[in-house]
């Protein structure tokens, strides 16, 4: 089952954008379909064909499409579906919480990301887009799928981590964990053992060799002045 809907963004010069997003609601993976400042008829129309062709080169089989009673969604918006074998729900008037996933996601893109930013432009606003959209898919967990992620994987579990990587998103808007795997020890030329703590540690001081020798006011031979 899909959910689709309008969600309107101002821009630093007071103009209003509208984006049309999709949201599947038994994985709660997300689905930018377009950014625009004219949403005609002929717009969502095109974009709706170009989800449909994606949801059928994936595979995915969809019954039911619930929007509200805009006018933005005309016929031939419900016709791409309805050639689907897709049946078209409409909201009821002025009810919200029908389409409460819809509603849900617009408000949490706005408190974790919008509200927090001053949007350019339109390919300002595609950009940020994208970037928040992959990180609710792929890294976010949902509630409402026993906090899993919508896009993600099943894999094998994870070995035991020796240290978590921060990634940024948004400039540092939002911020992504990862473990990561103890390096496995390196095996020296006599046939011992180097574990990574030695290893770090020799790196290290390798460093500090090279730093004298580029500033030997640093090493040996300011110490032989000071003297």
């Amino acid at each position: 089952m899909l959910a689709t809907d309008f969600s309107t963004v101002d821009t630093v010069s007071l103009k209003q954008l509208y984006v049309l997003f999709m949201i599947e609601l038994s994985t709660r993976q997300v689905h930018i379909l377009g950014v625009t400042d004219h949403p005609t008829g002929a717009f969502v129309t095109q974009v709706a064909r170009n989800l449909v062709s994606d949801l059928v080169d994936s595979g995915r089989s969809i019954k039911f499409l619930i929007r509200d009673r805009d006018t933005k969604f005309t016929t031939s918006f419900d016709e791409v579906f309805r050639s689907e074998g897709i049946r078209v729900i409409k909201t009821p008037v002025r009810s919200p919480r029908a389409n409460a996933y819809a509603e849900r996601w617009v408000r949490t893109v706005r408190t974790e990301c919008l509200d927090w930013l001053l949007i350019l432009g339109h390919g300002h606003l595609e950009r940020v887009l994208r970037q928040y959209v992959c990180h609710d898919n792929r890294q976010r967990p949902h509630r409402g799928i026993d906090l899993e992620v919508p896009a993600g994987e099943v894999g094998c579990t994870p070995p035991t981590p020796h240290r978590v990587d921060r990634h940024d998103v948004l400039g540092g808007l939002i911020h992504e964990y990862c473990p990561v795997a103890a390096q496995p020890d390196r095996p020296q030329r006599n046939g011992g053992l180097v574990s990574s703590t030695e290893s770090s540690r020799a790196h290290g001081s390798r460093h500090r060799s090279e730093a004298s020798l580029r500033h030997p006011e640093g090493g040996a031979i300011a110490r032989l002045r000071r003297g």
